[in-house]
Protein backbone atom coordinates (compact mmCIF):
# COMPACT_ATOMS: atom_id res chain seq x y z
CA UNK A 1 0.00 0.00 0.00
CA UNK A 2 2.83 2.43 0.84
CA UNK A 3 4.58 1.92 -2.44
CA UNK A 4 1.35 2.09 -4.45
CA UNK A 5 0.76 5.54 -3.00
CA UNK A 6 4.28 6.61 -3.85
CA UNK A 7 3.77 5.53 -7.45
CA UNK A 8 0.76 7.86 -7.50
CA UNK A 9 2.92 10.75 -6.31
CA UNK A 10 5.28 9.98 -9.25
CA UNK A 11 8.17 9.69 -6.81
CA UNK A 12 8.51 6.16 -8.17
CA UNK A 13 8.11 5.21 -11.79
CA UNK A 14 5.44 2.68 -12.71
CA UNK A 15 6.44 -0.86 -11.75
CA UNK A 16 9.82 0.31 -10.46
CA UNK A 17 10.85 -2.21 -7.78
CA UNK A 18 11.48 -0.94 -4.27
CA UNK A 19 12.05 -3.31 -1.39
CA UNK A 20 13.29 -1.17 1.47
CA UNK A 21 12.71 2.24 2.92
CA UNK A 22 16.40 2.98 2.29
CA UNK A 23 15.67 3.03 -1.43
CA UNK A 24 12.87 5.45 -0.74
CA UNK A 25 15.23 7.63 1.29
CA UNK A 26 17.71 7.90 -1.57
CA UNK A 27 14.97 8.98 -3.96
CA UNK A 28 13.16 11.29 -1.58
CA UNK A 29 16.00 13.35 -0.14
CA UNK A 30 15.38 16.34 -2.38
CA UNK A 31 11.64 16.23 -3.01
CA UNK A 32 9.44 19.16 -2.07
CA UNK A 33 5.85 20.24 -1.70
CA UNK A 34 2.96 17.77 -1.94
CA UNK A 35 5.24 14.90 -2.89
CA UNK A 36 7.41 15.46 0.16
CA UNK A 37 4.29 15.55 2.32
CA UNK A 38 3.23 12.17 0.93
CA UNK A 39 6.67 10.70 1.63
CA UNK A 40 6.66 12.11 5.16
CA UNK A 41 3.15 10.85 5.85
CA UNK A 42 3.90 7.32 4.76
CA UNK A 43 7.25 7.30 6.49
CA UNK A 44 5.41 8.00 9.74
CA UNK A 45 3.12 5.06 9.02
CA UNK A 46 6.14 2.84 8.38
CA UNK A 47 7.75 3.84 11.67
CA UNK A 48 4.60 3.30 13.71
CA UNK A 49 3.66 -0.03 12.15
CA UNK A 50 7.21 -1.40 12.44
CA UNK A 51 7.84 -0.12 15.97
CA UNK A 52 10.81 2.01 14.88
CA UNK A 53 11.93 5.32 16.33
CA UNK A 54 13.43 8.08 14.20
CA UNK A 55 16.87 7.24 15.63
CA UNK A 56 16.44 3.53 14.84
CA UNK A 57 15.65 4.26 11.21
CA UNK A 58 18.39 6.81 10.63
CA UNK A 59 21.04 4.65 12.30
CA UNK A 60 20.08 1.57 10.30
CA UNK A 61 19.67 3.32 6.98
CA UNK A 62 22.54 3.27 4.51
CA UNK A 63 21.06 6.47 3.13
CA UNK A 64 21.21 8.37 6.39
CA UNK A 65 21.68 11.74 4.72
CA UNK A 66 18.57 11.34 2.62
CA UNK A 67 16.68 9.96 5.60
CA UNK A 68 17.54 13.05 7.64
CA UNK A 69 16.41 15.24 4.76
CA UNK A 70 12.98 13.62 4.90
CA UNK A 71 12.85 13.92 8.68
CA UNK A 72 13.94 17.56 8.76
CA UNK A 73 10.46 19.02 8.39
CA UNK A 74 8.42 16.18 9.81
CA UNK A 75 5.78 17.01 12.42
CA UNK A 76 7.30 17.08 15.89
CA UNK A 77 5.42 13.96 16.98
CA UNK A 78 7.08 11.93 14.21
CA UNK A 79 10.57 13.07 15.13
CA UNK A 80 10.16 11.62 18.59
CA UNK A 81 7.84 8.69 17.86
CA UNK A 82 8.92 5.99 20.31
CA UNK A 83 9.41 2.39 19.34
CA UNK A 84 7.20 -0.17 21.03
CA UNK A 85 4.19 1.38 22.75
CA UNK A 86 2.07 3.66 20.55
CA UNK A 87 -0.46 6.29 21.59
CA UNK A 88 -3.90 5.92 20.05
CA UNK A 89 -7.28 7.58 20.47
CA UNK A 90 -10.73 6.51 21.62
CA UNK A 91 -13.47 8.70 20.17
CA UNK A 92 -14.86 8.97 23.73
CA UNK A 93 -15.07 11.93 24.48
CA UNK A 94 -12.92 14.21 22.37
CA UNK A 95 -13.92 12.64 19.06
CA UNK A 96 -17.57 12.01 19.78
CA UNK A 97 -18.87 14.65 17.33
CA UNK A 98 -16.35 14.17 14.48
CA UNK A 99 -17.50 12.42 11.35
CA UNK A 100 -15.16 9.77 9.99
CA UNK A 101 -13.16 11.97 7.54
CA UNK A 102 -12.69 14.61 10.27
CA UNK A 103 -11.71 12.00 12.82
CA UNK A 104 -9.04 10.50 10.56
CA UNK A 105 -7.74 13.93 9.57
CA UNK A 106 -7.49 15.07 13.19
CA UNK A 107 -5.66 11.90 14.21
CA UNK A 108 -3.18 12.50 11.38
CA UNK A 109 -2.70 16.14 12.44
CA UNK A 110 -1.97 15.21 16.03
CA UNK A 111 0.03 12.01 15.64
CA UNK A 112 -2.44 9.73 17.42
CA UNK A 113 -2.30 7.23 14.60
CA UNK A 114 -4.61 4.54 15.90
CA UNK A 115 -8.29 4.87 16.72
CA UNK A 116 -10.90 2.87 18.61
CA UNK A 117 -14.35 3.76 17.31
CA UNK A 118 -16.75 4.08 20.23
CA UNK A 119 -20.32 3.12 19.47
CA UNK A 120 -22.97 5.80 19.07
CA UNK A 121 -20.62 8.56 17.94
CA UNK A 122 -20.65 10.82 14.88
CA UNK A 123 -18.40 8.54 12.83
CA UNK A 124 -21.59 6.46 12.35
CA UNK A 125 -19.72 3.20 11.90
CA UNK A 126 -22.38 0.77 13.05
CA UNK A 127 -23.83 -2.57 11.98
CA UNK A 128 -26.46 -0.88 9.82
CA UNK A 129 -23.78 -0.10 7.22
CA UNK A 130 -24.08 -1.95 3.93
CA UNK A 131 -21.25 -4.08 2.54
CA UNK A 132 -20.28 -1.20 0.23
CA UNK A 133 -20.26 1.32 3.07
CA UNK A 134 -18.13 -1.00 5.20
CA UNK A 135 -15.65 -1.32 2.34
CA UNK A 136 -15.55 2.49 2.08
CA UNK A 137 -14.70 2.78 5.80
CA UNK A 138 -11.93 0.22 5.37
CA UNK A 139 -10.55 2.13 2.38
CA UNK A 140 -10.59 5.46 4.25
CA UNK A 141 -8.32 4.00 6.90
CA UNK A 142 -6.14 2.17 4.37
CA UNK A 143 -5.61 5.41 2.44
CA UNK A 144 -4.53 7.24 5.60
CA UNK A 145 -1.76 6.89 8.17
CA UNK A 146 -4.34 5.98 10.84
CA UNK A 147 -4.92 2.40 11.96
CA UNK A 148 -8.44 1.30 12.80
CA UNK A 149 -7.59 -0.54 16.01
CA UNK A 150 -11.09 -1.74 16.63
CA UNK A 151 -14.56 -1.04 17.85
CA UNK A 152 -15.51 0.15 21.33
CA UNK A 153 -18.80 -1.53 22.17
CA UNK A 154 -20.79 -1.53 25.42
CA UNK A 155 -21.82 -5.17 25.43
CA UNK A 156 -21.78 -6.75 28.87
CA UNK A 157 -22.36 -10.23 30.22
CA UNK A 158 -23.25 -9.98 33.91
CA UNK A 159 -27.05 -9.79 33.71
CA UNK A 160 -28.96 -12.50 35.57
CA UNK A 161 -31.68 -12.24 32.90
CA UNK A 162 -30.94 -14.96 30.29
CA UNK A 163 -32.68 -12.97 27.53
CA UNK A 164 -30.59 -9.84 28.17
CA UNK A 165 -27.42 -11.92 28.32
CA UNK A 166 -28.18 -13.64 25.01
CA UNK A 167 -28.94 -10.31 23.31
CA UNK A 168 -25.55 -8.99 24.38
CA UNK A 169 -23.74 -12.08 23.10
CA UNK A 170 -25.51 -12.07 19.73
CA UNK A 171 -24.96 -8.34 19.23
CA UNK A 172 -21.29 -8.82 20.05
CA UNK A 173 -21.11 -11.31 17.19
CA UNK A 174 -22.67 -8.84 14.75
CA UNK A 175 -20.11 -6.20 15.66
CA UNK A 176 -17.29 -8.72 15.31
CA UNK A 177 -18.40 -9.13 11.69
CA UNK A 178 -18.35 -5.34 11.32
CA UNK A 179 -14.80 -5.20 12.72
CA UNK A 180 -13.57 -7.62 10.10
CA UNK A 181 -15.34 -5.75 7.31
CA UNK A 182 -13.80 -2.36 8.20
CA UNK A 183 -10.27 -3.72 8.61
CA UNK A 184 -10.13 -3.61 12.40
CA UNK A 185 -8.51 -6.28 14.57
CA UNK A 186 -10.89 -6.57 17.48
CA UNK A 187 -13.86 -5.45 19.53
CA UNK A 188 -13.78 -3.93 23.01
CA UNK A 189 -16.41 -5.25 25.45
CA UNK A 190 -16.67 -5.25 29.23
CA UNK A 191 -18.10 -6.72 32.36
CA UNK A 192 -20.20 -4.01 33.96
CA UNK A 193 -20.66 -5.05 37.53
CA UNK A 194 -21.53 -7.96 39.79
CA UNK A 195 -25.26 -8.13 40.69
CA UNK A 196 -25.48 -8.22 44.50
CA UNK A 197 -28.39 -10.66 44.47
CA UNK A 198 -26.33 -13.32 42.64
CA UNK A 199 -23.39 -15.23 44.13
CA UNK A 200 -20.19 -13.63 42.85
CA UNK A 201 -18.71 -16.93 41.67
CA UNK A 202 -21.78 -17.61 39.52
CA UNK A 203 -21.60 -14.24 37.78
CA UNK A 204 -17.86 -14.56 37.22
CA UNK A 205 -18.36 -17.98 35.63
CA UNK A 206 -21.19 -16.61 33.45
CA UNK A 207 -19.05 -13.69 32.21
CA UNK A 208 -16.16 -16.05 31.43
CA UNK A 209 -18.41 -18.48 29.54
CA UNK A 210 -19.97 -15.64 27.54
CA UNK A 211 -16.58 -14.21 26.60
CA UNK A 212 -15.36 -17.67 25.62
CA UNK A 213 -18.33 -18.05 23.28
CA UNK A 214 -17.66 -14.64 21.74
CA UNK A 215 -13.97 -15.45 21.42
CA UNK A 216 -14.64 -18.70 19.63
CA UNK A 217 -16.88 -16.84 17.17
CA UNK A 218 -14.33 -14.03 16.73
CA UNK A 219 -11.56 -16.49 15.94
CA UNK A 220 -13.27 -17.39 12.67
CA UNK A 221 -13.15 -13.70 11.68
CA UNK A 222 -9.55 -13.12 12.72
CA UNK A 223 -10.59 -10.80 15.55
CA UNK A 224 -9.64 -10.26 19.17
CA UNK A 225 -12.15 -9.79 21.97
CA UNK A 226 -10.67 -7.06 24.18
CA UNK A 227 -12.16 -7.05 27.66
CA UNK A 228 -11.94 -3.73 29.45
CA UNK A 229 -11.47 -3.85 33.23
CA UNK A 230 -14.79 -2.21 34.05
CA UNK A 231 -17.79 -2.13 36.33
CA UNK A 232 -18.51 -1.94 40.03
CA UNK A 233 -16.61 -4.78 41.75
CA UNK A 234 -15.92 -6.53 38.44
CA UNK A 235 -13.16 -4.00 37.63
CA UNK A 236 -11.16 -5.01 40.69
CA UNK A 237 -8.13 -6.90 39.45
CA UNK A 238 -8.66 -10.10 41.52
CA UNK A 239 -12.14 -10.38 40.00
CA UNK A 240 -10.83 -9.74 36.47
CA UNK A 241 -8.25 -12.45 37.11
CA UNK A 242 -10.96 -14.84 38.27
CA UNK A 243 -12.86 -14.20 35.02
CA UNK A 244 -9.82 -14.72 32.82
CA UNK A 245 -8.73 -17.83 34.68
CA UNK A 246 -11.91 -19.45 33.32
CA UNK A 247 -11.83 -18.15 29.72
CA UNK A 248 -10.97 -20.85 27.21
CA UNK A 249 -10.15 -18.82 24.07
CA UNK A 250 -6.69 -17.29 23.59
CA UNK A 251 -8.00 -14.44 21.43
CA UNK A 252 -9.93 -13.02 24.40
CA UNK A 253 -7.51 -10.53 25.97
CA UNK A 254 -7.59 -8.08 28.85
CA UNK A 255 -7.58 -4.32 28.28
CA UNK A 256 -6.06 -2.60 31.32
CA UNK A 257 -8.22 0.45 32.07
CA UNK A 258 -6.29 2.58 34.60
CA UNK A 259 -8.92 2.47 37.35
CA UNK A 260 -8.29 3.68 40.88
CA UNK A 261 -9.03 0.10 41.96
CA UNK A 262 -5.74 -0.98 40.34
CA UNK A 263 -4.00 0.60 43.33
CA UNK A 264 -5.84 -1.41 45.98
CA UNK A 265 -3.69 -3.75 48.11
CA UNK A 266 -1.35 -5.40 47.25
CA UNK A 267 -0.70 -2.36 44.97
CA UNK A 268 -0.24 -1.54 41.30
CA UNK A 269 2.80 -3.69 40.55
CA UNK A 270 1.45 -6.83 42.23
CA UNK A 271 -1.97 -6.41 40.62
CA UNK A 272 -0.37 -5.78 37.23
CA UNK A 273 1.85 -8.86 37.49
CA UNK A 274 -1.07 -11.05 38.53
CA UNK A 275 -2.83 -10.58 35.18
CA UNK A 276 -0.16 -9.49 32.70
CA UNK A 277 -0.20 -12.87 30.97
CA UNK A 278 -3.74 -12.03 29.84
CA UNK A 279 -2.92 -8.64 28.28
CA UNK A 280 -3.59 -8.11 24.61
CA UNK A 281 -2.65 -5.16 22.40
CA UNK A 282 -4.70 -2.34 23.95
CA UNK A 283 -4.59 -0.31 27.15
CA UNK A 284 -6.95 2.54 28.03
CA UNK A 285 -5.63 5.66 29.76
CA UNK A 286 -7.09 9.01 30.71
CA UNK A 287 -5.34 12.38 30.37
CA UNK A 288 -1.78 12.01 31.57
CA UNK A 289 -1.80 15.37 33.35
CA UNK A 290 -5.09 14.85 35.20
CA UNK A 291 -5.64 13.00 38.47
CA UNK A 292 -3.17 10.97 40.50
CA UNK A 293 -2.90 7.72 38.61
CA UNK A 294 0.80 6.62 38.51
CA UNK A 295 1.18 6.52 34.72
CA UNK A 296 4.97 6.63 34.79
CA UNK A 297 5.06 3.53 36.96
CA UNK A 298 2.51 1.85 34.71
CA UNK A 299 4.54 2.56 31.57
CA UNK A 300 7.65 1.29 33.33
CA UNK A 301 5.83 -1.97 34.00
CA UNK A 302 4.67 -2.27 30.40
CA UNK A 303 8.15 -1.48 29.16
CA UNK A 304 9.51 -4.18 31.44
CA UNK A 305 7.35 -6.78 29.67
CA UNK A 306 8.33 -5.35 26.25
CA UNK A 307 4.76 -4.38 25.46
CA UNK A 308 4.38 -3.21 21.86
CA UNK A 309 0.66 -2.52 21.67
CA UNK A 310 -1.55 0.53 21.75
CA UNK A 311 -1.94 2.89 24.70
CA UNK A 312 -5.29 4.45 23.85
CA UNK A 313 -6.37 7.85 25.16
CA UNK A 314 -9.93 7.82 26.50
CA UNK A 315 -10.29 11.47 27.47
CA UNK A 316 -12.82 12.83 29.94
CA UNK A 317 -12.17 16.57 30.10
CA UNK A 318 -13.60 19.27 27.84
CA UNK A 319 -10.68 21.33 26.48
CA UNK A 320 -11.37 24.39 24.36
CA UNK A 321 -8.97 23.15 21.66
CA UNK A 322 -9.11 19.38 21.34
CA UNK A 323 -6.44 19.27 18.62
CA UNK A 324 -3.98 21.11 20.84
CA UNK A 325 -4.96 18.87 23.75
CA UNK A 326 -4.28 15.73 21.70
CA UNK A 327 -0.85 17.04 20.73
CA UNK A 328 -0.15 17.87 24.37
CA UNK A 329 -1.05 14.33 25.45
CA UNK A 330 1.26 12.84 22.82
CA UNK A 331 4.10 15.05 24.04
CA UNK A 332 3.55 13.92 27.64
CA UNK A 333 3.33 10.29 26.51
CA UNK A 334 6.58 10.46 24.55
CA UNK A 335 8.40 12.00 27.51
CA UNK A 336 7.20 9.22 29.80
CA UNK A 337 8.25 6.55 27.32
CA UNK A 338 11.70 8.12 27.03
CA UNK A 339 11.94 8.29 30.82
CA UNK A 340 11.36 4.56 31.25
CA UNK A 341 14.20 3.49 28.92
Amino acid sequence: MLFQKLYKTKLLKNNEPISTLESLSRKAGGVKGDVKYEVQKHLITYLMKNNLSRRDFVQKSLAAGAALAIFKNLPEFAKHAPAGMKLGFVTYQWGRDWDLPTLIANCEKTGLLGVELRTGHAHKVETNLTALQRAEVKKRFADSTVTCIGYGANFEYHSPDPKVLRENIEQTKEYIKLCKDIGATGIKVKPNGIPPEVPREKTIAQIAASLSECGKFAKDYGQLVRVECHGNISQEIPNMKAIFDQITEKNVRMCWNCNDQDLLPPGLEANFNSVKKYFGDTVHIRELNEGNYPYQQLFDLFNGMKYKGWIILEARTEPVDRIAAMKEQLGLFNKMIVNNK
